[in-house]
């Protein structure tokens, strides 16, 4: 993840008004930093909230070591500075702005990884404190007790690395702690066994749950800051045999809200469903497994439309952002607010634009098909493994198919695939062995140069990042004419949108193959 922060640049005026100020004091001002000045080993011993309280960093320019000050008159708190780390510090005058993210920066690329804290944490195997204070800042790691910087440390490590998933797993004689990067599990250091049941109270009081209940799951939401950047991190909890599994979905607003430029569409594939999201009313579904990138692509859709002069109303279990200007409702089944009573309130509520987190259900379905044909657009996901499966899925929930044809505009299929690293991708060339294994004759793919991974020290296994494929089917009045009639078929549809126009999931998938974005192997494993 980029720490891109939040930089309010300084006015002409301020700027001038402090370059004065530095004159007065006879000394240097800046107002860019380069990313080479920042040293992590000069913050080791400051506390980050002493640096953000009294504007101040030490850092390296031109080779000398200075601090970076708001306040040329504050010498005594330079002087503690330069007593902590012991050495001589140059003034250097700088924003207020500059020199917050300066230190967010810094500190946030300090090597914090829980390994050296879990070797010293290993070997005190007496009793680890209970004593559990919340805190929402993971770069606020000292001063805490052991198993708050435990679980700081391991949050912080997961955020810098990209996961999306910490998983704390339970077995007989260790913990395992696992992250989930680019959709695939990699094994962290384990915690000592000792500390497992405060680990896990610890991270039971951060999302607000109950730490006496140990034999049922439970759910939870909690909050954390590195440094000014929000993360919502969703807690699951599952008694298992030797104890309690926890799960965390770290939930990173800066990689979901992107705009739909930059998730992969091809450049046809986006015109085309950019122009579905001006159709006046009807429903468009995107469809695929868990953790395709559904949610992603949905609220890309929605930041495309003018949430100012549409109302637009969304339905999703759970909230995975709070998206600006746009009413956003929890399911609650608990309470008897489902996908289907939820939607029908709704409709009430005087919506142009309707998002439906899933259509599970026959009823849900059938509130949607009435809300598109009443003059909404309604925007929904489905579980299946192509476009034109969706189809057979809504009439399959009861939806009738000459309904069905009136109101369905479009339907998005994808899949997420990992992106080649850049810096140690290789070429090879297309075997026939993988051509048979891979069910590729026909595909003009013998012989061709592709890209493979190889694996460095910038990324994992040679992949860093994904991106999408997809294949969207929009239905025509031809298409609607066949679904209406009730006995269209996977493959009659699937061949009608390919002479249409339509790029299916695996040829999708290799034009990014051939593109050098992605491997063969890495297509193959989630294109049907």
């Amino acid at each position: 993840m980029k720490n891109d922060l939040p930089f309010q640049q300084p006015s002409d005026t301020e700027i001038v008004e402090l370059r004065k100020i530095a004159r007065e004091y006879g000394v240097e001002f800046i107002d860019i930093l380069a990313d080479d000045s920042l040293d992590p080993v000069l913050v080791a011993k400051l506390p980050v909230e002493w640096a953000r309280a009294n504007y101040l960093l030490p850092v390296r320019i031109g080779g000398e070591v200075c601090v970076l000050t708001a306040d040329p008159a504050s010498v005594s708190q330079q002087e503690y500075l330069a007593l902590l780390i012991g050495r001589d510090l140059r003034p250097v005058m700088a924003s207020r702005s500059l020199i917050t993210r300066s230190i967010e920066r810094c500190y946030y690329s300090k090597d914090d990884s829980p390994d050296d804290f879990l070797r010293d944490l290993a070997a005190d195997n007496g009793s680890v404190s209970r004593t559990v204070t919340t805190t929402d800042d993971l770069l606020q790691v000292a001063e805490k007790a052991p198993v708050t910087q435990l679980v700081n440390l391991i949050l912080l490590e997961a955020v810098k690395r990209n996961a999306s998933d910490i998983h704390f797993e339970p077995l007989e004689e260790r913990l395992r702690v696992r992250y989930r990067i680019d959709g695939i599990l990699y094994e962290q250091a384990s915690p000592p066994k000792h500390v497992e049941e405060s680990l896990v109270s610890r991270l039971k009081v951060m999302a607000h749950m109950d730490i006496a209940e140990k034999r049922l799951p439970q759910d939870g939401m909690a909050r954390v800051r590195v440094g000014e950047r929000e993360i919502d991190v969703r807690v699951s909890t599952i008694p298992v045999a030797e104890g309690e599994r926890v799960v965390l979905r770290l939930l990173n607003r800066d990689s979901s809200l992107l705009p739909l430029s930059i998730l992969g569409m091809s450049d046809v594939a986006l015109r085309s469903f950019e122009s579905l999201l001006h159709e006046p009313n009807g429903i468009i579904v995107v469809s695929g497994p868990t953790g395709s990138g559904k949610t992603t692509t949905l609220y890309a859709a929605l930041g495309q439309l003018d949430a100012s002069r549409k109302n637009i109303m969304t339905i999703e279990d759970p909230i995975e952002y709070q998206l600006p200007n746009i009413g956003q409702i929890q399911v609650k089944p608990k309470i008897g607010l489902t996908f289907a009573t939820g939607l029908r309130h709704i409709l009430r509520q005087d919506p142009d634009i309707v998002l439906v987190g899933e259509t599970r259900d026959s009823e849900t379905a059938s509130i949607s098909v009435r809300a598109s044909l009443t003059g909404h657009l309604v925007f929904t996901t489905l579980h299946t493994n192509d476009a034109p499966s969706a189809v057979l899925r809504l009439v399959d929930m009861g939806v009738e198919p000459y309904l069905l044809a009136s109101c369905l505009r479009g339907i998005l299929a994808q899949r997420l695939v990992r992106n080649l690293c850049r810096e140690c991708r290789k070429t090879a060339v297309v075997q026939e062995r993988e051509i048979v294994s891979f069910g590729l004759s026909g595909k003009n793919m013998a012989g061709r140069q592709v890209w493979v991974p190889a694996g460095c020290s910038s990324c994992l296994e040679g992949y860093r990042g994904r991106s999408g494929i997809f294949e969207l089917m929009v239905l025509d009045r031809e298409m609607q004419d066949i679904v209406r009639t009730g006995n269209a078929g996977i493959d009659e549809l699937r061949n009608l949108a390919e002479k249409r126009g339509m790029i299916n999931l695996r040829d999708d998938g290799l034009k990014k193959v051939l593109a050098g974005i992605t491997s063969l192997t890495e297509v193959m494993s989630v294109a049907v």
